[in-house]
């Protein structure tokens, strides 16, 4: 039986190799305060990437290219409006990046991804807070084939990206937050 999880440091961790992101199987969601207190959530439908699980954890790493023009929040006129110069500023910068600079782990015992993000040309630091969620035989792929899965989370600040449009509003405040929360379910197949 092939084993597709070893253990470093007690830790369950999977197996090292080079696994590529498998896109129909995995999500890239974020949500936004709206009018100051309820939430508008949207994903990306094209992303593309790389882990690359290492014998020694910290030295792994992670790849990953997002089409901005493929945001999706269930409303064609927000999408829009996204995509524009307000936003997104697909026609100039079509792409957000994410490419890892180490992995360590915090002090509750979950990993951190530490990375460099890149939205509208402007690279900014982010830690992902990671789960490693298992891994089997890929059912696509035959019983010696390996597919594991992530789960990690993040806050970001959209100004520092250069993502600062708002509004007022009359009852005071603004109406959209500057801190997004980016949430990744990812499953990844060995190559």
């Amino acid at each position: 039986m092939t084993t597709f999880i070893r253990t470093v440091g007690g830790r369950e961790l999977p197996v090292p190799g080079i696994y590529a992101i498998d896109a129909m199987h995995s999500s890239v969601a974020f949500q936004v305060k709206h009018l100051g207190f309820s939430k508008v959530r949207g994903r990306f439908t094209d992303f593309a990437g790389t882990i690359t699980v290492d014998e020694e954890p910290p030295h792994s790493s992670v790849e990953v290219t997002i089409q901005a023009d493929s945001v999706d929040t269930a409303q064609a006129q927000r999408d829009a409006h996204l995509r524009s110069n307000d936003f997104f500023a697909v026609e100039d910068h079509p792409t957000f990046t994410f490419s890892s600079t180490g992995v360590g782990v915090a002090d509750d015992g979950s990993l951190q991804v530490h990375g460099d993000l890149t939205i509208r040309g402007k690279t900014c630091p982010v830690v992902l807070d990671a789960g490693f969620d298992g891994a089997c035989p890929d059912p696509m792929g035959g019983p010696s084939r390996a597919r594991i899965a992530f789960t990690a989370t993040t806050t970001i600040d959209r100004y520092e990206f250069g993502v600062t449009f708002n509004q007022s509003l009359e009852t005071g405040g603004l109406l959209l937050s500057k801190l997004i929360r980016v949430e990744l379910d990812v499953q990844a197949v060995r190559q």
